[in-house]
């Protein structure tokens, strides 16, 4: 697909998405929240792409959130069903994606930070959902992934006044991971990213399905029996990739992860009794 609005690279397993509107700080209208939405598309599709990275064209700004501008001349036009920026209502998406914040994340683009696994931000980043402050609400995601991350009394502080946090108040309250120096937060997310794929393919979408999912169970006893029949756990245990892990760790060398079912283990009824044991800590 040609993209107009939006940069696709792939580095190997990973895929480097930019938001390209610089001249708007990377404000979002309708035509950039489609190619977002299929550029998420592809990347989820492609088995050979592992884990993904959302950043800004430009110096100033990830994203600025609604392009106002745009809507008040247009008018309201129809968004992606997988949300703000393509991203933010897509909830079967396994693989992790990152968020390499160069700038200000406001309103739909806190959103669309918020909905990535990971937030590395440049240290002069801002963060804030001033949606209240001209009329609106944040309805995309951001009103209920802000609570979960900071909690609730920190959170209302936020958007209630619609106020503005820096990278130092957003690391301290945990939503940030690393803050990154100054010009440099695509390439510390570059390194986590390389980081999280030297590990298991298939390991890393079940670990993040575990978390995600087990968030919505009533309970830690329901999480903890239902968590055998996630999809992706089955998927991990069925792979080529649960023998070879325990086995490069046996001989001493870097595992060759293929991220492919193989049969190696099948069917819904796992156990604790079916994970390879290891003897000792691999690190």
């Amino acid at each position: 697909m040609r993209y107009e609005f939006i940069g696709v690279a792939q580095e190997d397993r990973l895929t480097l998405i930019t938001i390209n509107r610089p001249e708007v700080l990377n404000a979002l209208h309708p035509p950039a929240h489609h190619e977002l939405a299929a550029a998420f598309d592809a990347f989820q599709a492609d088995p050979n792409q592992w884990v993904a990275i959302v950043t800004g064209a430009g110096e100033r700004a990830f994203c600025a959130g609604n392009d106002l501008k745009f809507r008040a001349a247009a008018g309201r036009q129809a968004m992606p069903e997988s949300g703000f920026g393509g991203l933010t209502s897509r909830f079967d998406l396994e693989k992790p994606v990152l968020a390499a914040v160069n700038g200000i994340a406001l309103g739909g683009g806190f959103e669309l930070a918020l909905a990535c696994d990971l937030i590395v931000a440049d240290e002069r980043a801002q963060f804030a959902l001033p949606e209240v402050r001209v009329g609106l609400a944040a309805l995309a995601g951001g009103l209920h992934r802000l609570p979960r991350e900071v909690g609730l009394k920190t959170a209302m502080g936020i958007v209630l006044t619609g106020r503005r946090v820096d990278v130092a108040e957003g690391r301290r309250l945990g939503f940030v991971n690393e803050v990154a120096p100054e010009g440099t937060s695509l390439d510390i997310a570059r390194r986590w990213a390389a980081e999280i794929l030297q590990a298991g393919p298939l390991a890393v979408r079940a670990t993040k399905q575990v978390i995600m999912r087990g968030l919505d169970e009533q309970g830690l006893n329901e999480a903890l029996g239902r968590q055998k029949d996630y999809p992706a756990v089955v998927a991990m245990y069925g792979s080529g990739d649960a023998l070879e892990g325990p086995r490069a760790f046996s001989e001493k060398r870097p595992p060759r992860w293929q991220g492919e079912l193989s049969g190696a283990v099948t069917g819904r009824d796992l156990s604790h009794d079916h994970a390879p044991q290891l003897k000792e800590n691999p690190q």
